[in-house]
């Protein structure tokens, strides 16, 4: 049974430094949105988020593939019928831990327009860090412009096909698209927040191996670093100043995907329909 949107709430406003118990998160990521695919993790459906207009099983997210099992395999591409998966890794990411192959199911990696910065903790430090996720995401944004054009082009014209888009943690690149999917598709701000902070839940079970990864990335000396903690945790007041930031740089989502991203209005509401009507 699906745990309820104020359950769901509650447990991904944990503290990041602090470790949930099985007890706490085992029946959470068993059942919806979430989807237990053997050999990753933080894997959902986001047509089954709460308050999500999306349609359910046709866009998927995730973390790294690399470890999937020959049962995760087969869920992936039966049970949940994926057909497409998009890798927004770099290329060193790749290299180290490659997506497997799958019968069945098409890998899509597109090189992204420049490397990504490393996060600047400073930038963190003030209020809840805010302003360094503001500019983080936007940074995002426009470095895998070429990725989001890919995917909207999917959801375009191969509405008969799941897709599934990860990075490495599935938290902030796959978070970026994941939330401008479900902006495209009618869902409110609260929702597309609710979906970005779930990532705090699915992404328990490598939760130390994060933490590991987020201190090389940002050269932080520990835990206590100033900023070090609003990076890694997920706090919604940081959602909605991108999301702001996006409305103010752009025009919002629709105004990115036609001014940016280049796609037609009719091209835009062909978009909007195959995420909400299945075909």
């Amino acid at each position: 049974m699906a745990t309820s949107k104020a359950d769901l709430i509650k447990l991904a406003e944990t503290d990041v430094i602090d470790a949930l118990t099985p007890e706490q998160f085992g029946p959470v990521i068993s059942s919806p949105p979430f989807v237990l695919v053997d050999g990753t993790f933080n894997t959902r459906d986001l047509g089954l988020v709460p308050d999500s207009p999306l349609r359910a099983n046709y866009a998927f997210r995730s973390g790294a593939l690399a470890a999937l099992t020959d049962n995760g395999k087969a869920a992936l591409a039966g049970k949940l019928g994926v057909k497409r998966v998009f890798d927004l890794r770099s290329p060193e990411e790749r290299s180290h831990m490659p997506d497997p192959v799958i019968d069945g199911v098409e890998n899509t990696w597109i090189q992204s327009s420049s490397p990504e910065s490393r996060p600047d903790l400073n930038r963190f430090v003030e209020g809840l860090g805010e302003n360094g996720y503001k500019e983080m995401y936007l940074e995002v944004l426009e470095v895998f412009v070429d990725s989001w054009k890919v995917i909207l082009e999917h959801v375009r014209d191969r509405p008969q096909d799941p897709f599934l888009v990860h990075c490495t943690a599935g938290r902030d690149r796959t978070g970026v698209i994941g939330g401008l999917l479900l902006a495209l598709a009618g869902a409110s701000e609260d929702a597309i927040a609710t979906d970005w902070q779930l990532s705090r839940i699915g992404t328990e079970p490598v939760r130390a191996m994060l933490l590991e990864f987020a201190k090389k990335g940002t050269d932080a000396a520990d835990e206590h670093q100033p900023g070090f903690h609003n990076l890694v945790n997920l706090t919604k007041s940081c959602w909605l100043a991108f999301a702001r930031a996006l409305e103010e740089q752009y025009g919002g989502p629709d105004k990115f995907v036609t001014d940016r991203l280049l796609f037609s209005a009719d091209d835009l509401a062909t978009i909007k329909r195959n995420l909400t009507i299945a075909p």
